[in-house]
């Protein structure tokens, strides 16, 4: 019985260590953004007018710089943002591939963003601290640009190459995106003061305006009232950065 007496108090003072609440403490900081975003996407129509199917495929490169605030628990950050890609976009209707709404290239664009994380900071010793992540970035799209089958680079958002089942051009905010993103990090003190960080985060990325403009063009073309999106547009990301604390 003593033994299990000791035990259970072993037990209860190793939790309290882990998880005791951290001191409340500010910092502030900037770094760089690496990254990579890859999307599949089906979509199916069945409808009385016609039976469609579109695939997409991106894989994109991401880079840029964040800013950052904490309070221990929480990050907020400030991101800019940039992206080059590659892409193709099928469609078939009635089983035959349809060239006029089909594409296939390069593309650029570039968001202002937003991040929310929360945090739980666990201190191994007196210089490293880890933690694991959760939250949401929201992205405001900035520019939006692709390479035609000419090679000829256009604004996404101009009306004359794409534009919704109404004929009406896309607008840039038409790709603003949350994407929710779970990771975690570590911390390294060079000071009591100062410290560098390291984030790894994966994101999944939600649906856009875009992309629900695109199940209304096969909606209205196919006369399918559910049509399909199937597929993720996710990836990961690191961001590296320098700190001050407060």
């Amino acid at each position: 019985m003593k033994k299990l007496i000791c035990a259970v108090f072993m037990c209860m003072a190793c939790a309290t260590a882990v998880f005791a609440l951290p001191e409340l403490r500010f910092s502030a900081g900037a770094g760089g953004i690496l990254g990579g975003h890859f999307t599949r996407y089906n979509l199916q129509a069945r409808g009385p007018a016609a039976n469609m199917s579109a695939y997409q495929t991106m894989n994109q490169f991401d880079y840029g710089l964040f800013a950052f605030f904490d309070a221990t628990f929480v990050t907020l950050g400030l991101i800019i943002q940039t992206g080059r890609n590659n892409f193709d976009e099928s469609v078939y209707i009635d089983g035959t591939w349809n060239p006029d709404e089909s594409r296939s290239g390069q593309g650029w664009e570039t968001g202002l963003g937003i991040s929310l994380l929360g945090r739980w900071p666990f201190r191994l010793n007196e210089r490293v601290t880890v933690f694991p992540l959760i939250g949401i970035d929201y992205i405001i799209s900035l520019v939006q640009r692709r390479s035609d089958e000419y090679g000829l680079i256009y604004n996404r958002d101009d009306g004359l190459r794409e534009a919704d089942k109404d004929g009406n051009a896309f607008r840039l905010s038409d790709w603003n995106a949350f994407i929710i993103r779970v990771g975690g990090g570590v911390e390294f003190d060079l000071t009591n003061r100062i410290f560098l960080r390291s984030d790894l985060l994966y994101g999944i990325r939600l649906m856009t305006v875009w992309e629900r403009k695109n199940l209304d063009f096969m909606r209205n073309f196919s006369g399918d009232s559910s049509p399909r999106l199937g597929g993720l547009s996710s990836g990961p990301s690191v961001r590296l950065s320098a700190g001050w604390r407060f």
